[in-house]
């Protein structure tokens, strides 16, 4: 039997994230602060002194979505202003949580699974099993089978550990979770995706919080252990060389030296392949969830997180008290039929239903839970590894939060205290931004294809204005990210945006945005799938044929054109179109040879999860 792909990886360590230093603390806020002063000047220029009165309509769209950009910085800036880690406390001294009656603690840790393959499952149970316990706690390992699946009935069984299956799938994971919430009574509860494997110190490091009998739960970051660290450019280019150079081996190795040079130069990379999907999720968890947590406002991300047991049951209890009295006071039905129409939702029946849940315990005012977020990792997980599973996952991401901006937005609820507001109001906003960065995408096209400038003039005092606020921004993000990529971002924010726009019409229309699990298997997708990035494919076509149209009206002295329009916009159109291209590097990458080879107890299942996920993105 074929051992799966991601076991040649777990030899690879756990990163360990440093807090933020004193003198970069410092340094980033200064930048920071000079940034929003010289993008404030830069505006205030832009909409007095340099609207292009020949293109209005054209300059006034760009320049409002340079606005709303900066006003996006300055919220991103206040969300990751400070760290303010929560001190930690044992676990095992004077738990302020045992009475007389009981002076053991009980741990459930439920490992969710829907139609994912032992291979995959096995590993989170044995981790899970393995998990040190400290002194006065108790743990039960639970397997939540919402495929109710008789291989893993027996696995379970095999294992001893608790096993639990519906006939149904109600609320999908979320209702996975009350299924099993209802049949167990552990103090606490640790919730692990089908792929989650704790480290040993999970229980160790994190029940410590609740020492504060107010911390509803402890986050923990996510880990992808299985990210493709590439090939060096060397080996890539002796690859994809043709036979009859490789023919000369003498030859080859110094064409290969000087190319690879070249690429290495041109990409700022030494390795090709590296993080193919763009997953490594560091910037999230140590710079944006971690500085969350000063305020409070460190959401829930599902896995790799312990939870209260009494916070969660509480707040479902108002929560469905509060939706029955306004249903009965609504459509004037008794109370009986309403309670029944509300079922109670330990975790909101919702595709994001960790954010969701987050929302509503953070404003239960009468109880003043709070949250903490653990900075250093305590469980291993699994990346996607094809452009289906990453378009499924994003189709998630995406549908879930503009589920809740639109329909149930927090900024509007009664509990959150402003601070909590504007850290989930960043959140909103960032996918907001959909609606105008293909404005800034499509500038230069437009510009190229017409002549039309957004402003009055690229003359000096433009970019005297202009260079300060974009050098100091990426000073101050240099500052603020401790060393984590930070272009990464800038990619996915327009590899992304098909996938994004679709989610927003989806709930729009008030279509309910799919569940289907993420994929990670080598294999999924079969051949490269390029149908997730027709609009990529189409976009890097219209780039192209706007930049020759450019050249040549401005090699014909076309009125409007000048050559300082044609540079500055083939600039900008030639990074926008780095941006694009990734999409389609990605839906051309393939594992190496050694990881994609079909393993005996995943092929079956794979082709399965495919179409599931496939159906769900496309319909």
């Amino acid at each position: 039997m074929t051992k799966p792909y991601f076991e040649q990886f777990s030899h690879r360590q756990a990163p360990i994230y440093a807090p933020l230093g004193s003198c970069r603390r410092w340094v980033w806020n200064f930048l920071a602060g000079a940034t929003i002063a010289a993008g404030a000047a830069y505006l205030h220029w832009r909409w007095t002194a340099s609207l292009n009165s020949d293109a209005f309509v054209f300059s006034v769209c760009v320049a409002t979505a340079e606005s709303l950009f900066f006003l996006g910085t300055s919220l991103f800036y206040f969300d990751i202003w400070d760290e303010g880690d929560t001190p930690f406390g044992a676990v095992w001294d004077d738990n302020p949580w045992r009475t007389p009656q009981s002076t053991t603690t009980t741990v459930d840790i439920f490992v969710t699974t829907y139609d994912e393959p032992l291979d995959v499952v096995g590993p989170s149970l044995e981790a899970a099993a393995a998990v040190y316990v400290p002194d006065g706690v108790r743990v039960r390992v639970c397997l939540l089978d919402d495929g109710d699946r008789a291989g893993m009935a027996l696995e379970a069984d095999r294992r001893g550990i608790s096993y639990f299956a519906r006939q149904t799938n109600e609320g999908f994971k979320a209702g996975n979770l009350r299924h099993a919430l209802l049949r167990t009574s552990g103090d606490f509860v640790v919730i692990c995706d089908a792929d989650t494997r704790l480290l040993p110190s999970f229980l160790q490091n994190t029940m410590g919080y609740f020492r504060d009998p107010n911390v509803a739960w402890v986050q923990t970051p996510h880990w992808f252990y299985d990210l493709p660290e590439g090939e060096s450019w060397h080996r890539w280019v002796t690859r994809q060389s043709p036979r009859w150079i490789r023919a000369c081996p003498r030859t080859a190795r110094w064409c290969s030296r000087v190319i690879a040079r070249v690429l290495t130069w041109m990409s700022g990379k030494n390795r090709v392949g590296r993080d193919p999907f763009l997953s490594d999720p560091s910037v999230f968890f140590d710079v944006i969830q971690r500085r969350r947590n000063r305020n409070g406002a460190s959401f829930c991300c599902g896995a790799a997180s312990i939870h209260r047991r009494e916070a969660v049951f509480d707040a479902a209890l108002r929560d469905k008290t509060q939706s029955v009295s306004k249903a009965a006071a609504k459509s004037r039905l008794n109370t009986q039929a309403c309670l029944s129409a509300h079922p109670l939702q330990p975790y909101r029946f919702h595709v994001s239903e960790d954010l969701y849940t987050s929302i509503l315990i953070h404003a239960d005012q009468a109880a003043r839970w709070t949250s903490v977020y653990h900075p250093q990792v305590e469980a291993r997980m699994l990346s996607p590894w094809c452009m289906t599973a990453w378009a499924a996952q994003r189709l998630k991401y995406a549908g879930g939060t503009f589920d809740i901006a639109i329909w149930d937005n927090p900024l509007f609820r009664k509990g959150l205290n402003w601070r909590q507001k504007l850290h989930y109001g960043a959140t909103f906003w960032s996918y907001l931004s959909i609606l105008w960065a293909p404005v800034l995408l499509l500038a230069p096209v437009v510009s190229l294809a017409t002549g039309w400038a957004p402003v009055s003039a690229f003359s000096v005092e433009f970019f005297q204005r202009f260079l300060p606020a974009v050098v100091l921004g990426e000073l101050a993000m240099v500052a603020a990210c401790k060393g984590h990529a930070i272009g990464a971002g800038r990619v996915m924010a327009v590899v992304a945006l098909p996938v994004q726009l679709r989610a927003l019409y989806c709930v729009l229309r008030r279509q309910t945005p799919q569940f289907a699990p993420t994929p990670k298997l080598p294999n999924a997708g079969g051949t490269p799938n390029m149908r997730h990035v027709w609009p990529h494919v189409t976009l890097l076509g219209v780039m192209g044929g706007a930049a020759v149209l450019g050249v040549w009206q401005t090699a014909q002295h076309v009125p409007g054109y000048s050559a300082s329009l044609l540079w500055v916009n083939l600039f900008w159109l030639g990074v926008n179109m780095s941006f694009v291209v990734r999409a389609v590097q990605m839906a051309r990458w393939r594992p190496p040879a050694h990881l994609s080879q079909d393993h005996t107890t995943v092929s079956q299942q794979s082709t399965t999860e495919v179409q599931h996920v496939a159906h769900s993105y496309s319909n």
